[in-house]
């Protein structure tokens, strides 16, 4: 079989990674002729992955004008080229990713005849924290192309709800895959004594993390404004902020405006494979987006034995189970999220016990292989009866 991958753009962030493991790893499955990966260009402080895919013996296929905004002339020209691409390719399966790529992606896969096209679903492309305007369009967009997909692939139950609630595919067009992570590398991550001295902390203090883009609807604000009361109730506590972004010199003035400026350490951009070191100097990691599918921060952090508190949102409470391996709160509500870090950090035992009972879910559902294994086996699937 001929595999084709379609992103949007390989910057540094869950769907691309897990775009990239999937396609490095069916890679080394014997009964693929080709595995390849479409992009467009990687723009952005968000930093990029194509290096590693360039390392890693990817040959990128690069449409330039395959971008994320909406720019109806240029969109017509990445579909022509994407058209060609697949057209020559000869490709088998095409699975897409992201709103863009999905969309004009599966748009040339049916119209050149792919026999099966797949779509992931990282995250919604329509959600609460959107203009009516705008969701009134994905969703519009979202079903056309859902009628030329032959199978979902969602990375959180979540998904799978969302998208049939809002008319897009039939149940039996969707499979859950979480989306798999080198967890070696977290499951064997020491606190990392010397990082911690280089970010100034202390020995004694206390550290609640939180890793993502420093943009918008990635919950920052919600941290910043609960550090001052977190603060009042452990004195000794420090905050990481792990990430770059559009508002880096924004979230840097709210700290300075609320009093914790000397309290929170702004990282800047890292290494995807700096990130298990990173969450080692952590008592407690934060997830507080308003809009993701199922966050990698959770697993990850999990894998390290660490208890996250997360929005209840999309799929986060697959992994944060609510008084188990960490604390599922309501979506904005400071006062929860004050409350849960407060207990995380005065409560050890407790902490520890959710950390490791996070490894071990994490153990089980998240390694690449997995993901790898299931993605394969539903491409057999779908390939065998499409041929019947």
């Amino acid at each position: 079989m001929r595999v084709c991958h379609i992103i949007t753009r390989l910057i540094v962030g869950g769907a691309q990674e897990n775009t990239l493991y999937s396609v490095l790893g069916l890679r080394k499955v014997p009964h693929y002729e080709a595995v390849d990966l479409v992009t467009g260009p990687t723009t952005g402080p968000e930093g990029s992955i194509e290096k590693k895919a360039v390392e890693s013996g990817v040959d990128l296929i690069r449409v330039p004008e395959l971008i994320r905004a909406i720019r109806p002339m240029t969109d017509l020209v990445a579909l022509r080229k994407l058209k060609r691409i697949l057209r020559e390719g000869r490709y088998d399966i095409v699975h897409t990713h992201s709103a863009k790529g999905g969309i004009l992606g599966r748009m040339a896969a049916r119209n050149v005849g792919v026999p099966v096209v797949i779509h992931t679903i990282h995250g919604p492309s329509f959600f609460p924290y959107q203009s009516g305007a705008k969701n009134f369009f994905y969703k519009l967009a979202e079903r056309y192309a859902g009628k030329m997909t032959t199978h979902f692939i969602s990375v959180a139950d979540a998904m799978s709800r969302q998208y049939l609630a809002a008319g897009i595919g039939k149940p039996g067009q969707y499979t859950t895959i979480y989306s798999g992570m080198e967890i070696g590398a977290f499951l064997n991550q020491q606190r990392d004594e010397k990082l911690r001295e280089q970010l100034g902390i202390k020995p004694d203090e206390l550290v609640v993390g939180k890793i993502a883009r420093l943009f918008e609807l990635k919950g920052h604000n919600f941290l910043l404004e609960a550090a001052p009361e977190i603060a009042r109730h452990v004195p000794n506590v420090k905050f990481v902020l792990v990430g770059d972004g559009l508002l880096s010199e924004h979230y840097k003035a709210e700290a300075r405006r609320l009093g914790v400026a000397d309290r929170v350490i702004f990282t800047g951009l890292i290494p995807p494979h700096e990130v298990p070191r990173y969450i080692s100097v952590m008592d407690v990691v934060t997830h507080l987006s308003l809009r993701e599918g199922l966050p990698r921060t959770l697993p990850q952090a999990l894998a390290c034995g660490k208890p996250v508190v997360a929005f209840d949102l999309d799929g986060s409470g697959e992994v944060c189970l609510d008084g188990k391996t960490g604390s599922l709160i309501k979506a904005e509500d400071v006062g929860a999220l004050t409350q849960s870090v407060v207990r995380l950090l005065r409560d050890r035992e407790l902490a520890g016990r959710m950390g490791a009972a996070g490894r071990e879910l994490v153990c089980d559902n998240f390694s690449v292989e997995t993901m790898v294994r299931r993605i394969d086996e539903l491409y057999q699937r779908l390939w065998n009866e499409r041929r019947k």
